[in-house]
């Protein structure tokens, strides 16, 4: 009998390490591939921030549900992966930032557009990027006061 539990804990002590360097080679598999999906997810953020700054819209309805289905897919992955949509939103900061640098007046972005792209990158929430008209009308405003006449005794 003892012989036989002097065999059980020798083999227990055998297979406890063998056991313990293979769950720690699974968390370096994953690692990895968290590495590479984190990757994958930015990369896709800075396509799709190239894709929204070409995308051409025919009408304002077009436009809002382009946007409102943009904000759904962020808000799904932000709800399953946080990590990746972290990663996501990186990507289309940098791919907004690099847009930045070059997009004057020779852009035609819609102010709709302006107002999601100031989510992205700071540098689109300047006045100076607004998509306004000028005003042509001027607002005056004309008061009509009455006189008062004070008496007073000395």
């Amino acid at each position: 009998m003892k012989t036989v539990k002097s065999i059980l804990v020798l083999m227990i002590f055998c297979f406890l390490p063998k056991v313990n360097a293979q769950e720690s080679g699974f968390n370096q598999d994953t690692k990895v591939q968290t590495k590479n999906e984190l990757s994958y997810y930015q990369q896709r953020g800075l396509e799709d921030a190239q894709h929204e700054q070409r995308f051409k819209v025919k009408s304002k309805n077009e436009e809002r549900v382009f946007w409102k289905e943009q904000k759904q897919y962020e808000k799904e992955l932000r709800k399953n992966n946080r990590r990746a949509y972290n990663a996501y939103l990186q990507g289309k900061k940098e791919g907004y930032a690099a847009h930045h640098d070059h997009c004057d007046n020779h852009c035609d972005h819609s102010a709709y557009w302006y107002q999601n792209a100031g989510y992205y990158y700071y540098g689109y929430r300047q006045p100076q990027y607004e998509n306004r008209t000028p005003r042509t009308s001027v607002n005056t405003q004309i008061g009509v006061g009455v006189p008062t006449v004070k008496l007073g005794i000395f």
